[in-house]
């Protein structure tokens, strides 16, 4: 989870590679169901529909799932989180850049997302501080390497912790 522009597309698309595991996009899931997105509320709720029905379709078939979206409120976050942890284990991971990195990002074309600075100020300003256990990163323009080695960490040494409890 993130804001615009934080770089969790970038890290969850690795992630996913690192654990082959699904790679489930809110842009890209918004981009197929909505020929011009408004980021309202009701819109982002059935892309998070769409998208934990195509999690839950992953899980059922035996796949880690990474999930790729802003997870902006609690709510939202607790939804995904109860019905994960009804099928699996999950982890929350959040990824977070400063501002001006965020706004440079957003200035360049991507293909999946049409969020601006506009777009971000407005999840910005919705966005609910998660205070469940997760693991928060720092992303900068050159440290996707140790993102990962933290990733693996937490995930591994969390998983290990649950076998022995």
């Amino acid at each position: 989870m993130g804001l615009p522009g934080s770089g969790k597309s970038y890290f969850a698309i690795r992630v996913a590679k690192m654990l082959n595991a699904v790679y489930i996009s809110s842009d890209k899931l918004r981009k197929e169901m909505f020929v011009k997105p408004t980021y309202s509320s009701a819109e982002k709720l059935r892309v998070y529909n769409k998208m934990l029905q195509r999690a839950t379709g992953a899980s059922e078939h035996g796949k880690d799932v990474v999930l790729d979206a802003t997870f902006y409120s609690n709510d939202l976050r607790q939804n995904f989180i109860n019905e994960a942890k009804s099928i699996s284990q999950a982890y929350v991971i959040e990824v977070y850049a400063q501002e001006d990195l965020v706004e440079e990002r957003l200035s360049l074309p991507r293909e999946d997302s049409d969020a601006d600075m506009e777009v971000y100020k407005g999840v910005k300003k919705e966005w609910e501080p998660f205070t469940g256990e997760h693991l928060t990163l720092k992303s900068t323009n050159n440290n996707i390497t140790e993102m990962l080695e933290r990733t693996a960490d937490y995930l591994f040494e969390e998983n290990d912790k649950r076998k022995h409890r």
